[in-house]
């Protein structure tokens, strides 16, 4: 039998990984599979040369135990562990698996108690109501799965941004050691534009004139080898969108052109093969490649209307960072150092409050021991660098915060968040929300819709109504910049900025390197067109001093 490429492999140990959870035991040994699998799929050497020279372990997630079951698998086509799994569970269970809050337990109760063995199965039992009348299922898990059976299907095949930027990294590395002799290597695909869930790992490589061969693609990452006159136009049809490609095709032949993967050409002569030049003899500006999802962009540009979207240099300090007085990992001075260390001017601290008893919730004696260790380490730091005193406070069932007013009032801001109760219909959850922001002492509202990328969608809420009464009562909009949440869409960013909202680009970290989930915050925020005057932490120490300061004496007038 020939020996398997990546894509065979990767297809077999993500196999290997969901028999393995149905089994039990050790469920981290099941995730490091899927892992190794994502890394096998975006693989940018072939597989069997790092096989042939005992380099597997280069792989991100491959370490000598995996390597042995890849190398077999290569080899072979199979593994024992593998075939003794396939005898316990049909094939078609496994699909179940990408239904997320579907854990491996009451999957393995579905097929055994119902006879329920694929996801046509699943969908057809949950529609029918036979979940909800097994014992120890229930109508709790049938409503689940009928909320989640999108999400799996939409979802299917796709990364989260973080994941797909340590796939693509190594990717390209990868290819920089095996072919030096390539000038560029540029990432391209859904990553360059920032979507929220990464399905299209693409990468540009710029090779002398004469060398236009390159090794078969793995399926998930697809490499293009371009020569430098026409390396732009590889990159920009790489990226996409395809409807915004189609929209620039369009555009040239209005313009007697014609736009094709190798350049812009007028008859026979290529007349602009750089991205930029591309876009210039269409009469455009450069559009920035979040903005390229034939959402208007091309008709903005004509009319010189793009915006200026905000920067990662925009950022001046961070806000919505927990410690370890709630459920963060370290302590408020070592958090707040780390985020000076990055060049930022202030560390907005945002510990659970009271309600979040699974959290760490702060009580209000606890809330004075972090005030007074902020003070003294204010006063060691002068004026270079701040710690901003906030809260994260639960916005409870009737839309109240969970503090009297004696002590919100001694924040200098309060993030008010959802954190339980997703399942109130749709109007009660926008009143709740509304009475929350219409509190005086509410700054920012923290990830608005409460969704959590492949695992959970938003609770129902009634958007547009909830950014106009931020606009009014003057309530911050968060983007939660953790890559779970990245909340608020970038689709309704427009509609914030239209209404009059500002924006805060927050990470959310519960620990140091959660710091830097700020860039994927950023990427959201350039998706939606968002400037860097109308982003809160944009503002530099004394502007966001200032700005918090102000808002407080309004409140105090107005009581």
């Amino acid at each position: 039998m020939p020996s398997l490429d990546a894509r065979g492999v990767a297809g077999l140990l993500r196999e290997y990984a969901q028999r393995t959870a149905l089994r039990g035991g050790n469920p981290y040994r099941s995730k490091a599979y899927s892992r190794a699998a994502d890394s096998l799929a975006a693989l940018a050497v072939p597989l069997d040369v790092l096989v042939a020279e005992d380099r597997l372990t280069e792989i991100p997630g491959v370490g000598d135990a995996i390597a042995d079951i890849v190398t077999k698998l290569h080899k072979t086509g199979s593994h024992p562990s593998l075939e003794k799994l396939r005898k316990e569970i049909p094939a078609g269970v496994l699909e179940m698996l990408a239904v997320p809050g579907l854990r491996p337990e009451k999957v393995l109760r579905l097929y055994q108690d119902l006879g329920i063995a694929s996801l046509a199965e699943l969908e057809a039992a949950a529609k029918d109501d036979s979940i909800k009348k097994a014992k120890g299922l229930g109508a709790a898990l049938q409503t689940k799965i009928l909320q989640n059976l999108a999400i799996a299907k939409s979802g299917e095949g796709r990364l989260h941004l973080h994941r797909a930027a340590a796939l693509l990294a190594h990717a390209k590395e990868s290819i920089r050691k095996a072919r030096p002799e390539f000038k560029r290597v540029t990432i391209a695909g859904d990553f360059r534009r920032g979507c929220e869930l990464v399905g299209d790992l693409a990468i540009v490589a710029e090779a002398a004139k004469s060398d236009k061969t390159w090794m078969p693609s793995a399926e998930g990452l697809q490499v293009r080898v371009s020569d430098r006159k026409h390396f732009g136009a590889a990159l920009l049809f790489a990226t996409g969108s395809a409807a915004h490609v189609e929209r620039l095709k369009a555009l040239a032949a209005e313009k007697g052109l014609r736009l094709e993967a190798d350049g812009l050409h007028k008859g026979r002569t290529l007349i602009a093969g750089d991205e930029a030049d591309i876009y210039r003899a269409l009469g455009l500006p450069f559009i920035d490649p979040e903005l390229r999802e034939g959402r208007g962009e091309v008709e903005l540009a004509l009319k010189g209307q793009l915006p200026k979207l905000v920067t990662d240099q925009d950022l001046r300090g961070i806000l919505h960072c927990h410690t370890d007085a709630s459920d963060g990992t370290e302590t408020l001075e070592t958090m707040a150092k780390a985020t000076r260390q990055r060049g930022f001017e202030y560390f907005g601290v945002a510990d659970h409050s009271k309600s979040a008893h699974y959290a760490g919730g702060l009580s209000v004696e606890e809330i004075a021991q972090q005030h007074r260790e902020t003070g003294r380490f204010n006063k060691r730091c002068g004026k270079d660098f701040r710690i901003l005193k906030g809260i994260e406070s639960d916005i409870l069932a009737d839309g109240s915060l969970d503090y009297p007013d004696d002590v919100l009032e001694r924040f200098d801001f309060v993030v008010a968040s959802i954190h339980g109760r997703f399942k109130l219909d749709r109007k009660a959850q926008t009143q709740r929300l509304l009475r929350a922001i219409s509190h005086p002492h509410t700054t920012i509202v923290g990830h608005m819709t409460g969704r959590q990328l492949q695992r959970r969608p938003g609770y129902e809420i009634d958007i547009e109504k909830v950014l106009r009464a931020c606009a009014k009562d003057d309530v911050v909009v968060e983007i939660n910049a953790h890559p779970w949440r990245l909340d608020l869409d970038w689709r309704w960013h427009q509609a914030a900025l239209e209404f009059g909202c500002m924006l805060s680009i927050n990470p959310d970290a519960h620990s140091i390197p959660e710091l830097d989930h700020m860039h994927w915050g950023v990427l959201m925020a350039r998706k939606g067109g968002v400037p860097p005057e109308r982003v809160l932490n944009a503002m530099t120490l004394p502007e966001i001093t200032r700005y918090l300061r102000q808002r407080r004496r309004s409140l105090a007038r107005a009581a």
